[in-house]
């Protein structure tokens, strides 16, 4: 490993790690920050902020879906520990009483580990959770909340909050019974220049859509404000408890837009118009977007000042550096420019101290993920399940529309016949025949949704396919690229409909088979909807398996949120499918596999090539 005690070592494990232009190369090297002017204060002071966001609890270069170390096409790497490498070395390199380190969120949730220590072996007053211990080991100054810190409940939350060393910020997080906020707003740092000290402000805020997203965990009990709107009263508090620098971590992507629509008056990707309508604030690390923007400026409408907002990608693979430059005036310092860019790794090992820190939960994850349950009778791979049907996805929709018919039996839901839905998470699941291990189980279902169900009408049932076809662009041509196909920009999804939004519908009591045509309009794309081999009718009642997620309102899917509720047993849908492993031994392709649904281009079979 490059040895971080060595100055020479530091500056070249830095200039490799570095991600953009020579601003930043500039900086690495002790020149101030481009565009710095000294000002009339005297010796002008460079203020370093480093941040991290949406680590998902991935702490090693660890894939424990594929039990390998993570690669990827771009060679990244992933995990705090890599992230820790990279910030250790800067501190040393611009003197850690001038440095500051930040965190925008997606902590706790998102890998085997997180789900480990959720609900293997929880986190308690004697059991540690990984993130609090790697991020200790790291020097965290502060974090903000994300959406999925709320996913396993607030008693975990507050017990890995409990677990920290410096403060879990969320400014517009409000007790729903008092209208206090819930969690700290803000924390003051105080910084020393050689001529006096420097106050600066981190304040944190969390995207609205945990409201829906999380509803079963914080109705009742957390409100949600919009950002812009909270911010507008916690900047001035702020500014006025002595911040002289407003640094903001907000877990809201910088493009706007809401994949719930107007299901809330609160839009969830605002970081923009954060930085446009709330005057004071100085630089925003961005979050949730899982995006990489080494640096932008976005000009606030009020004073006409440039405000710096960065986002370091997702999971540990690149860092923020945020340099401000400061000169004091009139008893006050004050930012005169600022500049940004993202270090990458990929070029560094890992951080032993937090290897150290982490390495016995690392080790039982590995051994209960790979924990054989049962068998499969014929591989299951997502490759290509985003535009033909798929057997995986089947899989899962087969297994929730079981569990659901189930837990209906007995009650005044019974005879309704059972639907399911179902989305490709990501195209890289490859479940092999043979022996089924739970990490297996886990790659098929990477999210820590739960199941419920809903009573719908086949009217609805098409409105909800016809929504889910928005995901295709339009095609002419029988024969096209997947990338001509998939991923379409809609109002709701100006960068592209994620992959996660685009769901299958499955009938389990009989067929529900569907064609999308790619040549007809959206809204108008289902054709051939047919139920137990006769057309749809569009009174009739159906129980419909889906997840939390959904339901509550994610990618703003039509009726779903006011469908009456049959059940809601708020049990994990992996861990639903591991259940069913375990008490059928096996996962049957044969028994669930169906070819129910096709892509058309006016009526033809349409051909995708990858």
């Amino acid at each position: 490993m490059t040895d971080p005690t060595t100055p020479l070592s530091r500056r070249a494990m830095l200039t490799a790690a570095l991600v953009g232009g020579s601003a930043g190369a500039a900086a690495l090297a002790g020149a101030p920050a481009a565009g710095a002017s000294p000002g009339s204060g005297g010796k002008p002071f460079t203020l370093t902020v480093l941040g991290t966001t949406d680590l998902h609890n991935n702490v090693f270069n660890w894939d424990y879906f594929k039990n390998t170390p993570y690669a990827d096409t771009a060679g990244n790497k992933i995990g705090i520990a890599q992230a820790a490498t990279l910030i250790k070395a800067m501190r040393a390199e611009r003197g850690a009483a001038s440095t500051l380190t930040i965190d925008a969120g997606d902590t706790i949730q998102g890998t085997p580990l997180a789900y480990y220590f959720a609900k293997i072996s929880p986190v308690s007053a004697t059991v540690k959770h990984p993130m609090a211990l790697a991020m200790n080991a790291v020097g965290y100054d502060a974090v903000g909340l994300g959406n999925h810190e709320f996913n396993y409940g607030i008693p975990l939350l507050r017990t890995w909050e409990s677990q920290l060393d410096f403060p879990l910020l969320g400014a517009n997080v409000h007790d729903a019974v008092t209208g206090r906020r819930a969690f700290s707003p803000y924390v003051l740092k105080r910084v020393k220049p050689d001529n006096g000290w420097v106050t600066v402000g981190l304040v944190g805020f969390v995207t609205p859509g945990c409201a829906l997203w999380d509803r079963d965990n914080v109705q009742g009990k957390l409100d949600f404000n919009g950002i812009v709107e909270e911010a507008k009263v916690v900047i001035p508090q702020l500014k006025a408890a002595g911040a002289d620098v407003v640094i903001v971590t907000s877990h809201s992507g910088a493009t706007p837009g809401s994949s719930y629509g107007d299901a809330l008056p609160f839009p969830e990707n605002a970081s923009t118009q954060l930085a446009e309508e709330v005057p004071d604030i100085d630089a925003i690390l961005v979050g949730h977007a899982h995006l990489e923007i080494p640096e932008r400026f976005v000009a606030n409408k009020a004073t006409g000042r440039q405000v710096l907002l960065t986002e370091p990608l997702k999971w540990g693979m690149r860092v923020s550096v945020m340099d401000l430059e400061l000169v004091k005036e009139k008893g006050r310092w004050t930012v005169t420019s600022a500049h940004s860019h993202l270090l990458d790794a990929k070029t560094v090992d890992a951080d032993p101290a937090v290897v150290r820190a982490v390495q016995a939960g690392h080790e039982a994850t590995v051994k209960y993920v790979n924990e054989v349950i049962g068998t499969c009778t014929a591989p299951l791979s997502t490759a290509t399940a985003c535009w033909e049907d798929s057997a995986a996805i089947d899989a899962i929709n087969y297994v929730q529309a079981s569990t659901i018919k189930a837990e209906l039996a007995n009650g005044p839901a019974a005879a309704l016949p059972v639907l399911s839905i179902a989305a490709a998470f990501s195209r890289a699941v490859d479940v092999k025949a043979g022996p089924l291990t739970i990490r297996d189980v886990a790659g098929l279902y990477i999210f820590d949704n739960t199941l419920l169900s809903i009573k719908v009408t086949g009217a609805q049932v098409k409105d909800y396919l016809e929504w889910s076809a928005q995901y295709f662009k339009p095609v002419s041509s029988t024969t096209a690229r997947a990338a001509d196909v998939t991923n379409a920009v809609t109002a709701a999804a100006p960068g592209g409909t994620p992959d996660y939004n685009y769901d299958v519908v499955y009938g389990l009591d009989a067929p529900l088979n569907y064609e999308i045509d790619l040549a007809k309009p959206v809204g108008e794309r289902i054709t051939g909807l047919s139920y137990g081999g006769q057309a749809l009718r569009m009174d009739q009642e159906f129980a419909l398996a889906i997840n939390n997620y959904r339901q509550s309102g994610g990618g703003n899917f039509p009726a779903v949120k006011t469908a009456p509720v049959l059940s809601n047993s708020q049990q994990e849908i992996r861990q639903r499918i591991i259940d069913y492993v375990v008490a059928n031994g096996t996962l049957d392709v044969a028994l669930f596999s169906q070819d129910n649904w096709r892509l058309t281009v006016n009526g033809a079979a349409l051909t995708v090539t990858p």
